[in-house]
């Protein structure tokens, strides 16, 4: 039998956790975004850029309400960005293919740190600026021809493991 929200019985935990969300625009994609959030525990979601669609009436069909329950907030400009997570003295992960990029399951999460992990806008992923500040780079191994995936497929993904190794 199939068990409802309230008879579930998975333990409610907060990780210290952001979730970066460099000029993503797709309400659909932010909504989901709030969802997965909920689901992992992210203590924070930041969305970098101008006029990002909070929206509450369009980002509600996919975040099923979540975007209530998680923290957010907007930074219009990289450079706050930049200062802020230096700042609290976060392990800055991004998640996007480089040259420098390590497979997904090799990450290192410190005890010691809170994690920003940061994902990149729809087209054009992260930006250069903020790769260069990231203490760790890591992409999803795919086996296909396509070497991307949806940002909040990839986002969930990256939540599982980081998650998991912070248990």
């Amino acid at each position: 039998m199939q068990l409802t929200h309230e008879e579930n019985q998975f333990e409610r935990k907060t990780f210290p956790i952001t979730l970066v969300c460099d000029h993503i625009y797709f309400q659909q994609n932010i909504g989901s975004l709030f969802r997965i959030s909920e689901a992992f525990g992210v203590e924070n979601i930041i969305f970098l850029g101008k006029d990002i669609p909070l929206t509450p009436r369009k980002i509600n069909k996919t975040s099923r309400s979540t975007h209530l329950h998680v923290p957010h907030q907007i930074v219009e400009e990289t450079s706050e960005l930049i200062d802020y997570l230096k700042q609290n003295n976060f392990e800055i992960i991004a998640l996007e293919i480089t040259s420098n990029s390590k497979p997904l399951k090799e990450v290192i999460i410190p005890k010691d740190k809170k994690t920003a992990l940061l994902i990149g806008s729809e087209i054009d992923g992260i930006s250069d600026e903020l790769l260069k500040i990231c203490d760790q780079i890591v992409h999803i191994n795919m086996f296909g021809k396509n070497s991307s995936m949806n940002v909040v497929q990839a986002a969930s993904i990256a939540l599982y493991e980081i998650t998991a190794l912070s248990l």
